[in-house]
């Protein structure tokens, strides 16, 4: 699929988007089949927080959601097999899936399993658990109107670009600067064949807006929230 047919595929579903976002139907992506390297080997998804574990309050807002038809889980192969009671029963529009050896290949096998009558597809992290009705809402809209769309808040400090050996090297203009987030959604089609192109062209992507990018499609920031944070390191 070259650049100017993945625009033109997103100019498709914005027309179809356009009769109404109410109408979507969303499917969510939970990447969570990382081994938590930088949690010292704990799997963050799987860590307790206030009694539940960090998934169960990470999918929570998007159960909620009466557009969330689908959500579907990457977990480690091993977890996927036999995942946890509070997984498997929580809800019945929840499906599990063996993840990958990196967050791409997660978010590939997530993929494959969204159904066909997915209007758009939400990708979210399964460590950013306060993500809010709002910032959801406002990512669905987006989507539903055929444009790829990535949460983020303004960066309020200053950046510096540092080459090996600690020099610096520029300071971007802040102003022009935003923190990206999740969720990052997009028109089914589009993101599917995305992953399905780099699969074939070998390209690795940490982050899902970034390959829709890559291959043409035009990307918007939607409103995020200061407090829709990572847990990334232990405390």
């Amino acid at each position: 699929m070259s650049g100017g047919e993945t625009r033109a595929m997103a100019e498709r579903a914005g027309g179809a988007g356009a009769q109404g976002a109410a109408a979507a139907r969303a499917a969510v992506v939970i990447p969570a089949g990382g081994e938590g390297r930088r949690m010292g080997g704990r799997r963050k998804p799987f860590l307790v927080l206030a009694g539940e574990p960090l998934l169960c309050h990470t999918l929570r807002p998007f159960l909620e959601h009466p557009l969330v038809h689908w959500v579907i889980v990457a977990l480690p192969a091993a977890d996927a097999a036999h995942p946890p009671a509070w997984l498997a029963d929580a809800d019945g529009r929840i499906r599990v899936v063996a993840g990958g050896a990196e967050r791409g290949d997660s978010v590939r096998n997530a993929l494959e399993a969204v159904p066909a009558a997915a209007d758009v597809v939400l990708v979210h992290d399964a460590a950013r658990p306060l993500v809010s009705r709002e910032v959801i809402d406002r990512a669905i809209r987006t989507a539903a109107a055929g444009q790829a769309c990535v949460a983020a808040i303004p960066v309020s400090d200053t950046i510096k670009e540092v080459e090996a050996g600690g020099v610096v090297v520029g300071t971007p203009d802040r102003a022009r600067l935003w923190q990206a987030q999740t969720p990052q959604a997009f028109p089914r089609a589009l993101i599917v064949h995305a992953y399905a192109r780099a699969a074939r062209e070998g390209v690795r992507a940490t982050d899902d807006a970034a390959l829709v990018e890559l291959y043409g499609a035009g990307v918007v920031i939607v409103e995020g929230a200061p407090e829709n944070i990572k847990v990334t390191t232990p405390a």
